[in-house]
């Protein structure tokens, strides 16, 4: 009769559960990719028959954050693959962060210039409004399942992507609050305002991933981080 031996017996098990947990991030990737593509498709162009700055800018973070979940799909993969290339994920989370600054410097200018009365009014959107509360409600279920995997499979990078999915539940908080005050009040300043309440969030998820917290990185490139 054949025996298993004690170590073969626990690497196999440790192996059926790595394989379940990057099972599972793959289907919140999946999930995130679909929900960001869609979310940004309706919010760009809601935004820009609203002439909203905070919601056009609300659309193209969506579509950071699906490039976010196609790095997380890749890390996922050489996961699966036992393989793990620390520069790679690094150089794709400098990339993000290029991307983020980009939007940190478009809302706020945006915005100022709206502030300044320079360019149209923002008008109400009622798409807008009901597209942002939808994303109140999915983005906390989607950023605890992550935080989930994260934890099971001892990586940095897919704690990264929950708490940018975090991020965008607060973005999300503050888009619908400056629509819906432009909306119920007709206080055309709320969207630009809103955009600039959006800024700092996303100036605080470019700066982290440049300083390579998402890839664990931290502790040796910026100063300040949280390692």
């Amino acid at each position: 009769m054949t025996t298993i031996a004690p170590t073969t017996a626990l690497e196999t098990t440790s192996s059926t559960r790595l394989a379940r947990w990057v099972r599972i991030g793959w289907w919140c990737t999946v999930i995130s990719l679909v929900w960001n593509v869609t979310e940004g498709v309706i919010a760009v162009w809601a935004g820009e028959v609203a002439d909203s700055v905070a919601l056009v800018g609300f659309g193209i973070n969506s579509f950071i954050e699906t490039a976010s979940a196609a790095v997380i799909a890749w890390r996922l993969w050489t996961a699966r693959e036992a393989a793990r290339t620390d520069a790679s994920e690094r150089k794709a989370m400098r990339w993000m962060s290029g991307l983020l600054w980009v939007l940190a410097a478009y809302i706020a200018s945006e915005s100022m210039r709206r502030l300044a009365g320079w360019g149209p009014e923002s008008r109400e959107s009622v798409v807008g409004l009901v597209l942002t509360a939808v994303s109140l409600v999915v983005m906390p279920g989607l950023y605890l399942a992550k935080r989930r995997v994260a934890r099971e499979l001892n990586s940095a990078a897919v704690r990264a992507d929950g708490v940018q999915t975090l991020a965008c539940w607060w973005l999300s908080l503050a888009t619908f609050v400056g629509l819906a005050m432009n909306a119920a009040l007709g206080w055309a300043w709320a969207d630009p305002v809103a955009g600039l309440l959006l800024v700092p969030f996303i100036v605080k998820e470019a700066r982290s991933a440049w300083c390579g917290e998402a890839c664990g990185c931290a502790a040796g490139g910026c100063a300040g981080g949280r390692g």
